[in-house]
């Protein structure tokens, strides 16, 4: 696609855009929680189910081969996209069931009683409540780095947090709430010279921005697709090969097995050794096709895009009296979570409804972090590609007529 793109065009590949809530045309600025599909993602899950439904690596008949044909296709897609390969790449519901199967099969077997788990305080509750559960069972503890005040990390705490102790270290690649993209690429460095597993939840990074895993360096980086244009209940975790082939299974059943009998069972190879029971095919189908419509427009030129509506936004949002936003690294993605003054963020969410625009409202996942904000609760609009500048206008000037009944 040319380096300025018709946005108007792509936006309209947006069904769901085209309605109204109450009355008024929807403004979507909830992407950070769930994208909206475009048409060629909802056609593909359409044809499959049409033209070619049945499972996957247990029949011969031809909807049974092109079912695995479309359903393999789709890991190849991802593979390329995160530029790994396609037999490191577990294909799963998204990113907490992934968290939890490095949890269960990796850090159960392997962590005791003295060793600690080191998280960042902007960790979502999947990367911080499966090493709890673990911690509780193994005896380790967890240590946690703080931010900034401008909501980055504090990379030289980070690092003296790296103590001989610590055996994993658990990172978001982009804050769910204050947008803070981690230098992850020189964290897990870092980590790895000390000799600590780095786990890296990729969920707000891989739908913006061009992620090459191994530039990163990472041991396991998880994503969810329902966030990345594609359908709910899909996801992947890639990990090296060598940690996936050393872990045992995180849930028995069929398709994770090679031979079974009541003596014992030879499971399958990885990654299918990790992808028990029938697979959300037709959602893989079409987040293969998210891949593929996002490629077509080119995950540089949507950063660019995204970045050019966080700093139109930022600068709108500012000059509201009252505002203030939660989150100001540099270089932070397109996430701006804020709290009005005397007005509670769900009162205000309820209010912008009204008027049409969708925002989260409440903790995001994230009751650490806001807890050492001292804040109770925030407003948080994400924006994606598909957003306008117009509709930060018109956000705006809602936001505005909202303070003012809420004073």
């Amino acid at each position: 696609m040319s380096a300025t793109p018709d946005w108007s065009a792509i936006r309209g590949d947006f069904p769901l855009l085209t309605r109204e809530v109450n009355g008024k045309p929807l403004i979507y600025f909830d992407s950070a929680n769930t994208s909206q599909k475009p048409e060629q993602v909802i056609a593909a899950v359409d044809d499959f189910y049409r033209h070619h439904n049945a499972n996957v690596s247990r029949a011969v008949h031809t909807l049974g081969s092109e079912a695995t044909e479309a359903y393999e296709g789709a890991r190849g897609k991802l593979a390329r996209f995160l530029n790994v390969r396609a037999d490191e790449l577990v294909l799963c519901s998204g990113t907490t069931f992934a968290m939890n199967l490095i949890a269960y099969s990796w850090a159960l077997p392997k962590l005791k009683a003295g060793d600690t788990i080191l998280l960042t305080r902007m960790e979502h509750h999947a990367n911080i409540v499966p090493w709890q559960l673990v911690a509780e069972r193994t005896g380790a503890t967890i240590k946690v780095a703080n931010l900034r005040p401008d909501g980055s990390l504090d990379l030289d705490a980070l690092y003296a947090a790296m103590t001989p102790d610590v055996k994993l270290l658990g990172v978001a690649h982009v804050s769910n709430v204050l947008g803070t993209v981690n230098p992850v690429r020189e964290i897990c460095k870092e980590a790895r010279k000390r000799g600590i597993v780095t786990v890296v939840d990729g969920s707000q990074a891989v739908p913006h921005m061009a992620v090459d895993i191994p530039a990163i360096g990472c041991d396991f980086y998880a994503f969810t697709g329902h966030k990345l244009c594609g359908p709910t209940g899909t996801g992947a975790l890639w990990a090296r090969k060598e940690l996936l082939e050393a872990m045992p299974p995180f849930l028995g059943g069929g398709e994770m097995i090679k031979e079974v009998s009541f003596d014992g069972t030879v499971f399958n190879d990885v990654p299918r050794k990790f992808e028990a029971g029938t697979p959300n095919i037709a959602g893989f189908v079409g987040l293969g096709a998210a891949v593929d419509y996002l490629q077509a427009i080119g995950m540089d030129t949507i950063h660019a895009r995204e970045s050019e509506l966080l700093a139109y936004a930022t600068k709108v949002l500012s000059d509201i009296p009252g505002l203030r936003i939660i989150g100001t690294a540099p270089g932070k993605a397109a996430i701006i979570s804020f709290v009005v003054e005397g007005a509670h963020a769900h009162d205000l969410a309820t209010l912008l409804d009204i008027e049409g625009i969708a925002v989260r409202s409440g903790q995001h996942c994230a009751h650490p972090l806001l807890q050492s904000l001292g804040v109770s609760a925030t407003c948080r609009a994400s924006f994606a590609f598909y957003n306008t500048k117009d509709e930060i206008d018109r956000f705006a000037a809602a936001l505005r007529k909202v303070r003012t009944l809420l004073a």
